[in-house]
């Protein structure tokens, strides 16, 4: 697995033609963020400039917009770009052309998880579907079994032995349950779930 973001870009599938590119990718994932005009961005790299964590990433905001607009699909989802965005909306605010720049961050997570393409055993991504799977499953979120089940997904035996004495401390203090539990009116959960997929669905 890559170890930086400069090890990814090595590693990461190179577009050789131009029928390798999806055309539409674009206009879906503009569609899924709330319509949001991506075609209008000039490239001036103001969000690159604003976003704190963008030293950390492969692909800066304002690459990652050119790319989307271009087609570069398999690209711009196993990039770390998208799951290292902080949600802090600097990009939003300072973007001279209005552009929504975190919605779309948030629209190719939720793309890269339904289609399955995103750096594989990445924690942020096994972590967010878990939770997910989680909330479906039982209406809340259990801590442990949620953090037991990332910490395998990810290959990280030894991530959860470290933490294993903290855990400790806090199933001590009945902060941490063992075993997940359930709400009773978790059917309503449910309801609120299929609701925003199908939201989501109708985005696209």
């Amino acid at each position: 697995m890559p170890t930086s973001a400069q090890d990814r870009r090595q590693v990461s599938h190179k577009i050789t033609y131009q029928a390798e590119l999806d055309p539409g990718f674009g206009e879906h994932i503009a569609k899924m963020a709330y319509g949001e005009k991506l075609f209008s961005c000039i490239q001036c790299g103001t969000c690159s400039g604003t976003c704190p964590v963008s030293h950390y990433m492969d692909y800066t905001p304002r690459r990652i917009i050119a790319m989307v607009r271009e087609g570069f699909r398999d690209e711009v989802l196993n990039s770390l770009t998208i799951w290292l965005c902080a949600s802090c909306y600097s990009c939003t605010v300072e973007c001279p052309r209005e552009i929504k720049i975190t919605d779309v961050m948030y629209a190719l997570k939720q793309e890269a998880i339904t289609t399955g393409v995103y750096p594989k055993r990445y924690p942020i991504p096994v972590l967010a579907q878990e939770f997910f799977h989680g909330v479906e499953r039982s209406g809340r979120s259990s801590e442990a079994p949620l953090m037991v089940k990332f910490f395998l997904k990810t290959l990280n035996p030894l991530g959860m032995l470290k933490n294993s004495p903290m855990a400790m401390r806090l199933w001590l203090k009945g902060r941490l349950p063992l075993f997940e539990k359930g709400m009773k009116n978790k059917g309503v959960v449910a309801i609120l779930l299929r609701a925003a997929k199908q939201a989501g669905g109708e985005r696209q």
